[in-house]
């Protein structure tokens, strides 16, 4: 697994934590698993000078129509991480929006707090959304975002044997109403920064309003939005 920027930023590899708390928040598996003993690594940022960050978005709660229109009239190379369980009949959404440049990536069968389960329930989770998008869309996603951000080193086994081949998490938050906030770190943007876009009950502002507020932001910056899944390869 490589991390790398685009040209001649490209980063080094990176290897992850074997145990996080809250993220800024083996056996055959589902695709390409890794070597034996090995666990893909866990990011939260892009090292990289390029001026770019990512967007990426959880769950699949949020199906607003003008997002889809967003992301082609602005060619936006956004991250959709999907729990099975929250998109039920959705899934057409997403078809939709991956024709128009979104990645679809995992992120569980039904939303659980990884950490602490036995390694056979989180396995299922994971293989088993590996498996969902899989037939639903033929794809095999590599990345891996666990809900809530928390993960133990049992996650990490688990993913690996089920193709995974980064699991990422966030430093920039974009909330409900707009704002951005940080788990660690400077309170501005910066390159390689990794948002997350949760879903959220009745936001204030619709996904599309909130994400072209952010595009606002990171033009007066100077910054552009990057596909994570150039930058995060296995």
């Amino acid at each position: 697994m490589v991390l790398a920027g685009c040209g001649p930023s490209a980063g080094r590899p990176v290897a992850g934590p074997a145990d996080r708390g809250g993220g800024g928040a083996g056996g055959t598996g589902d695709g390409a698993g890794q070597s034996p003993g090995r666990v893909p690594p866990v990011v939260d940022r892009v090292p990289t000078r390029d001026a770019v960050v990512f967007l990426t978005y959880d769950d699949g709660a949020e199906r607003d129509p003008r997002f889809i229109d967003l992301v082609r009239h602005r060619r936006l190379p956004v991250s959709m991480f999907l729990t099975d369980s929250v998109v039920g009949p959705g899934y057409g959404h997403f078809a939709r929006l991956r024709s128009v440049g979104a990645s679809l990536q995992n992120h569980t069968l039904d939303h659980p707090a990884l950490r602490g389960l036995p390694y056979a329930g989180q396995r299922a989770e994971i293989c088993g959304q590996q498996r969902k998008l899989r037939s639903r869309f033929g794809i095999r996603p590599h990345l891996f975002r666990p809900p809530y951000g928390t993960y133990d080193a049992t996650t990490l086994r688990a993913a690996a044997d089920c193709g995974i081949a980064a699991v990422v998490l966030w430093r920039v938050t974009l909330e409900g109403d707009g704002t951005l906030t940080y788990a660690r770190g400077a309170r501005r943007l910066a390159p390689g920064d990794i948002i997350s876009v949760p879903a959220g009950e009745a936001p204030p502002l619709t996904l599309a309003e909130r994400t072209t507020r952010l595009l606002s932001e990171l033009q007066e910056q100077g910054l552009r939005v990057g596909r994570l899944e150039d930058h995060v390869r296995p």
